[in-house]
């Protein structure tokens, strides 16, 4: 540890502190990416229709973190369930779901 430095933040070899840069607002849009998919949020009936067609309780989707970029530019929240809509030149449209989780 360098001596003066403040605790809390991380210290890297030769002693340069590195600050969290403070996050106004996203400067890049991941969706706007040509290979990130399309993620849309579910409304409530579609979310049961989706249980109901696989017979499975909404926690055993797949997990997808708040924190993720393309989970934060369409503004999720926890509990949120998300599309994801993939096309590809051999297996067409597919639908991907996932929960979203702290």
């Amino acid at each position: 540890m360098v001596e003066g430095s403040n605790p809390s933040e991380p210290v890297f070899p030769g002693g340069n502190c590195v600050k969290e840069k403070e996050h106004v607002g996203r400067e890049f849009n991941p969706l706007l990416h040509k290979m990130v998919p399309k993620h849309e949020i579910l409304i409530e009936d579609e979310i049961k229709e989706l249980l109901s067609v696989y017979n499975i309780e909404k926690e055993q989707l797949p997990k997808i973190r708040v924190i993720d970029p393309a989970a934060v530019a369409v503004k999720s929240k926890i509990g949120d369930v998300i599309r994801v809509t993939r096309e590809s030149k051999t297996a067409g449209k597919t639908f991907f779901y996932r929960m979203v989780i702290a």
